[in-house]
């Protein structure tokens, strides 16, 4: 995603300088009902927030939430205490969508009511598409419940992402701590050689994509990939590194 200003084209009011809108959401924990309100959310704390039109939408699902999901550690490292992913949803689906994502870093709030997105100016009507009111897609970076910064989608047809992703915001908190390489690699699961590559991938401050052999990604791929039957192979920038030992080899040159 590209590093744009909040400035775009969009008929939507740029609430810079407000206080978030005051709401208790009503969640499920552990099969019990519980609350969170925006003063325990926000009071006292540096929160980053987005918010999208739907959970289990494509954008939403392969894109927006991983990758904020990904660059976390990036954000914890630079004081933010909290990334929150808001969605006129409600909890049970938000729920079922943490579930399906495996996005542990990430607290999900259910705006089941679109109390928050329409205090946020936000609510919008995707009725033609079956949606009912649901929120603009939209990132901020909240401090003790004022907010600092946002990033509104423009105002194009479809579902526009431009702005509003986890790396132009980490690029605007902290221009320094945006990662320029790509980086992926096959794993297996219990193997030790992947969990070292690991290490020295993190300990380099690099996050990375990985591709775990098992029944959505064979051996044989990546064979083809990487001419290679052991893991971990790592890739760098499209360059083939090798395993845990050409890895080391890597960083030390």
């Amino acid at each position: 995603m590209s590093n744009n200003s909040s400035n775009v084209a969009t008929p939507f009011t740029n609430k810079e300088g407000q206080s978030v809108p005051s709401v208790t959401f009503p969640i499920r924990v552990n099969d019990e009902w519980s609350k969170r309100d925006t003063q325990e959310i926000f009071a006292g704390k540096t929160v980053v927030v987005f918010s999208l039109p739907g959970a289990f939408t494509p954008t939403c699902s392969s894109t927006h939430l991983p990758r904020y999901n990904e660059l976390a550690s990036k954000f914890s490292e630079n004081g933010v205490d909290e990334i929150i992913c808001v969605s006129v949803n409600d909890t049970f689906v938000m729920n079922a969508w943490a579930a399906d994502q495996q996005a542990e870093n990430i607290s999900f709030i259910p705006d089941g009511n679109g109390e928050f997105t329409q205090g946020m100016g936000l609510l919008v009507d995707k009725g033609a598409i079956g949606f009912g009111k649901r929120s603009w897609r939209y990132s901020m970076l909240v401090k003790d419940g004022v907010i600092e910064k946002m990033f509104i989608e423009p105002d194009l047809p479809g579902d526009p992402f431009e702005v509003s992703d986890a790396d132009t915001m980490l690029a605007f908190i902290n221009p320094e701590a945006v990662q320029t390489s790509q980086v992926s690699l096959f794993t297996k699961p219990g193997c030790p050689h992947c969990a070292r590559a690991k290490a020295l991938l993190e300990q380099h401050g690099l996050t990375y994509e990985e591709l775990t052999l098992g029944d959505a990604i064979s051996i044989s791929a990546m064979r083809a990939i990487a001419n290679a039957d052991t893991v971990p192979q790592v890739f760098i920038d499209g360059q083939h590194i090798g395993g845990a030992d050409d890895l080391t080899a890597y960083f030390a040159n």
